[in-house]
């Protein structure tokens, strides 16, 4: 993980890369992160056609980790383009990031908080980051509802 964010940090202060490079770069991390998240939400689904039972421990862990890669997966999206220059949240009390690391706990801490649609209103998104929060958010609600109907269609059918 380190190697990752030692990479960042060159990219965002070399200045042999030239800007178009940069943000070649960071779009490429970002559809990264979006593969992943995607992957996973196709491999969730996949996993309940074949799985038996209507409820499982195994099922249950896979739900836990769907939502933590996706917590994850939006987090780094929204730090890779927020070290790239674009302003994604505002801090309602203000208080710059100095530190990549910072960044990328204030990411994930959006993320979670978005995901969940908690909303506490302490850090507000900006520009495309309201678009991506707006779909993140969508996610978060839809996918309970989403689980519950592949689970009762499969119960369904073996019925």
């Amino acid at each position: 993980m380190l190697w990752i964010r030692n990479l960042l940090l060159d990219l965002c202060c070399l200045s042999s890369f030239g800007q178009r490079s940069r943000w070649i770069i960071f779009i490429l991390l970002s559809l990264i992160a979006l593969a992943i998240i995607f992957g996973s939400l196709k491999q969730i689904f996949t996993s309940l056609e074949e799985e038996q039972k209507i409820f499982s421990f195994h099922l249950f862990i896979s739900v836990l980790l769907l939502y933590t890669i996706i917590t994850i997966g939006f987090g780094l999206l929204y730090s890779v383009l927020s070290v790239g220059g674009l302003e994604i949240f505002h801090d309602v009390p203000a208080a710059s990031s100095e530190t990549w690391m910072e960044e990328v706990s204030r990411s994930m801490y959006f993320s979670g908080v978005t995901l969940f649609t908690v909303g506490y209103g302490d850090l507000l998104p900006l520009g495309l980051g309201r678009w991506l929060a707006l779909f993140e958010a969508m996610i978060g609600y839809a996918l309970p509802a989403a689980l519950v109907m592949k689970v009762w269609l499969h119960d369904k059918g073996n019925s």
